[in-house]
């Protein structure tokens, strides 16, 4: 017994296949035209199914038939005629659901896959090889997973899948960071974002896309607008009742970072107890580590050094246990931080090598030129000057104003320091000429001011005056001097206080 669609007595003959090398029970026919058949009265339903506009569903039809070698009448039986599946192939009638259920099963494919184009699961498997990708970057193969990224971005955009290409997008930001392309990482992060909102995604969706943006913005040397993005998106979170932890946590653990450069270091601390009381709550192994990295500066600077190594320690342990090279490598970095504040200058220098072997090999250039700042500083401080020099001449080819901004000023910084330690700029204290080494020095010393101004690093501003005014005084520039402290104090009152707004309303915790 077929459809009551099926057509009545006196409907037309059904129309040929009209493909010569289809079984041969096509059914023959006289020549009717293709193009023209009666349509059959199909009763209507209420809802069409939506098409892709690159593929019409008749021409999908189409498509499907022929690649399996199957016949209209074979496809139409036993529900509907073969001239119901012309008129539908051809695109003059609009089919029902129920008719597009039934022709789904006669072509073997599911209804979702004859109504979108997507084959059966498509959004599942491209979910997984996007676990791969992001496997592979945190293993050390940036470029490699970029390949991959790049592919399943072009495969979720020709399915219109909008999750997964703005994953994709972010993915590909994320390897960008990593080689030091921080325009390409601007460009895919941005990307990203406009894809989630455009589907209506919310905050907490989005939280891993603004975090990404602001520290590109942070590498790039705006740690303002850096600070702004997270605050502003955690003000959001918390006032408008969306405490999601996992995202919580992630966002205050990104702002300690340009806090802290800031000289913000007040709410540097606060960040980082709130992550600290909300890591209990958060179901990602990953963001916790991430958070005892970033809390151990802080714990650092309130000169909570044995906290901050066990912070550093637990970080470590994740970190291995989750085998993240990438992650370990900056827990390596830290270390070796913390050990230099201490004035464990060869344990320092020990792990800020690991640090730096382990990120050269994944050829991360960015992170690379920034550990080896650290490491020529202990370099300098463990008598080792012209290695220290050499160093920081090689790495600031890496670095710029838009790349890595605070870290070439830290170069530049060191540089004017081994300037003064090599004896050349010794003349008695206000009396001699300026020498040439004195030059350099000061040299360096303006270029790291002017970079520092740049990105708002008021901390390190202060004591970058501090250096630059005791060369103007040993040189005999006492008012140039006495400038140059006023600046430094300026920085040092109120750091942060000139380029933050009220700190982001706080979770419930």
């Amino acid at each position: 017994m077929t459809h009551d669609s099926t057509p009545e007595a006196g409907d037309p003959d059904p129309v040929p296949d009209g493909d010569p090398g289809l079984a041969p029970d096509t059914e023959p026919s006289a020549p009717a035209e293709p193009s023209a058949p009666a349509e059959p009265a199909e009763p209507a339903e209420p809802a069409e199914p939506a098409e892709p506009a690159d593929e019409p569903i008749g021409r999908r039809v189409l498509r499907l038939r022929t690649d399996r070698g199957l016949t209209q009448r074979q496809v139409a039986e036993p529900a509907y005629t073969p001239a119901y599946i012309s008129t539908l192939e051809a695109g003059r009638v609009r089919p029902s659901e129920a008719a597009l259920r039934h022709v789904a099963e006669r072509l073997g494919v599911t209804y979702e896959e004859l109504t979108t184009g997507q084959p059966a699961h498509l959004a599942t498997r491209l979910r997984l090889r996007l676990t791969e990708a992001q496997r592979g970057l945190t293993t050390g193969a940036a470029e490699e997973a970029a390949v991959l990224y790049e592919e399943l971005r072009a495969e979720a955009e020709r399915h219109g899948l909008g999750a997964e290409q703005a994953a994709a997008e972010l993915g590909l930001g994320e390897c960008a960071l990593e080689t030091g392309e921080l325009p390409d990482a601007h460009r895919h992060f941005e990307a990203a974002e406009a894809l989630l909102v455009a589907a209506g995604a919310p905050l907490p969706q989005r939280a891993p896309v603004v975090r990404a943006r602001a520290l590109a913005h942070y590498l790039s040397g705006e740690l303002r607008y850096a600070c702004y993005l997270l605050e502003s998106a955690l003000d959001e979170l918390n006032t408008s009742g969306l405490h999601d932890p996992d995202a919580l946590l992630l966002l205050y653990t990104a702002t300690i970072a340009p806090y802290m450069d800031m000289g913000a270091h007040a709410r540097a601390a606060q960040a980082a107890e709130l992550a600290l009381s909300l890591a209990p709550q958060a179901g990602d192994p990953l963001l916790v580590a991430k958070m005892h990295r970033s809390v151990a500066r802080t714990l650092l600077a309130e000169g909570r050094a044995a906290e901050a190594d066990v912070s550093l320690s637990k970080a470590a342990e994740l970190y291995q246990r989750l085998q993240i090279r990438t992650e370990l490598a900056h827990c390596h970095w830290m270390r070796g931080y913390v050990h230099a504040q201490n004035g464990r200058l060869a344990d320092a220098e020990s792990e800020l090598r690991t640090a730096r072997d382990m990120l050269s090999a994944k050829r991360a250039v960015l992170y690379t030129t920034q550990v080896e700042v650290e490491l020529a500083d202990v370099l300098r401080r463990r008598g080792s000057s012209d290695e220290a020099a050499a160093l920081l001449r090689a790495l600031l080819g890496d670095l710029n104003p838009e790349r890595g901004a605070v870290h070439a000023a830290g170069a530049h910084r060191l540089l004017g320091i081994i300037a003064e330690e090599s004896g050349a700029a010794g003349a008695p204290e206000g009396s001699g000429p300026v020498t040439a080494a004195a030059e350099a020095a000061e040299e360096h010393y303006v270029t790291a001011l002017s970079l520092l101004e740049r990105a708002g690093a008021a901390g390190d501003l202060a004591d970058l005056c501090r250096l630059l005014g005791d060369l103007y005084r040993r040189t005999g520039r006492i008012d140039a001097a006495l400038d140059t402290y006023r600046t430094g104090l300026g920085h040092r009152a109120a750091p942060g206080t000139t380029t933050l707004g009220p700190a982001p309303a706080e979770p419930p915790v």
